[in-house]
C-alpha cells in the first residue's frame, strides 16, 4: 500500500532531504585522492546530527555505518573502508537523513581528478537518465513511465541499468511501497497520486547489467567488474511539477 503524504508530511522529508543535500556538498570537496571512506563517513554522522538529524543507514538491518561509499565497480552499499581514494576513481555516495522521524534519500557519482572519456560519459548520461525519471513523475503517470524514461536514456548511449536494485517510496520508512525500477514497459503499476514522495534512483553499468553481492553481505558489484554510477533522488509528486526534496 502506498501511504500518501500530507503538505506538513513533505515539509519534513524536504528538510531532512535538505541536510542530506548539505552534507553531500561538503562530501564533494573531500572525495580527493589520499582521503578515505571512512573519513567521509565519519564527518556525514557528524555533520547529520550536529544539524538535527539522524543517520538512516546506521544500523539499518545491522549495516554498520552512516553512509554507502561504493567505488568503481562497487554498485551499492559499499561498507566505508580505510582503503584511500586514487586518482582515476569513480566514487558513488549514497546517504540517508531521518528529521523528526521522516527520511530523505539521495545519492551522487564524483570523479576522483581526471578519469577518462568513458567514465565522464557514464557518470553524465546517468545524471542525466535521473532528471529523465523525474521528468515522468507526475499525477496521472504510471510508475514505469519513470522506469522507461530512465531506461531508454540509459540504452540509447548503450550502458545498462542494474535490474535486481530499484528505486523506493520513502517516509517514516527509508524503504515504502512503490517499488520505482529503473527499467520497464509504459502505462504499467501503479497510478502516480499526489502526495506520493519516492526516491528515483539510477543504477547504470559500463558493460554487463549483472551485479552480485560481495562477501561482506552489502557490497554490490558488477560481475565483470566494470564501473558503475548511481545518482538519486526524494522527489514528490504534486498538483504540478514534479518537486525534488534532496536540495540542499
Amino acid at each position: 500500500m502506498i501511504a500518501l503524504k500530507s503538505r506538513d508530511e513533505i515539509g519534513l522529508i524536504r528538510q531532512a532531504g535538505r541536510i542530506a543535500a548539505q552534507c553531500i556538498e561538503e562530501l564533494v570537496t573531500q572525495i580527493v585522492a589520499g582521503n578515505t571512506p571512512l573519513e567521509l563517513d565519519r564527518f556525514a554522522e557528524e555533520y547529520i546530527r550536529k544539524h538535527g538529524g539522524l543517520p538512516s543507514f546506521k544500523g539499518y538491518m545491522g549495516y554498520p555505518a552512516s553512509l554507502c561509499v561504493s567505488v568503481n565497480e562497487e554498485v551499492v552499499h559499499g561498507i566505508p573502508t580505510s582503503r584511500p581514494f586514487k586518482e582515476g576513481d569513480l566514487v558513488s555516495v549514497d546517504i540517508g537523513v531521518i528529521y523528526e522521524e521522516f527520511h530523505g534519500d539521495m545519492a551522487i557519482t564524483v570523479a576522483v581528478g581526471k578519469i577518462s572519456a568513458e567514465k565522464e560519459k557514464l557518470v553524465r548520461i546517468t545524471r542525466e537518465s535521473l532528471y529523465k525519471g523525474i521528468e515522468q513523475a507526475r499525477a496521472g503517470n504510471h510508475v514505469s513511465d519513470i522506469s522507461n524514461a530512465v531506461q531508454k536514456h540509459v540504452e540509447k548511449h548503450s550502458f545498462s541499468v542494474v535490474r535486481e536494485l530499484v528505486g523506493h517510496g520513502v517516509g517514516r520508512r527509508l524503504h515504502e511501497e512503490p517499488q520505482v525500477p529503473n527499467y520497464g514497459k509504459p502505462g504499467e503499476g501503479p497510478i502516480l497520486e499526489v502526495g506520493t514522495v519516492i526516491a528515483i534512483e539510477p543504477m547504470v553499468n559500463l558493460g554487463s547489467p549483472k551485479v552480485k553481492v560481495k562477501n561482506d553481505k552489502w557490497t554490490v558489484v558488477t560481475l565483470d567488474l566494470l564501473p558503475s554510477a548511481h545518482f538519486e533522488h526524494t522527489i514528490a509528486i504534486t498538483e504540478k511539477e514534479p518537486e525534488i526534496l534532496t536540495l540542499p
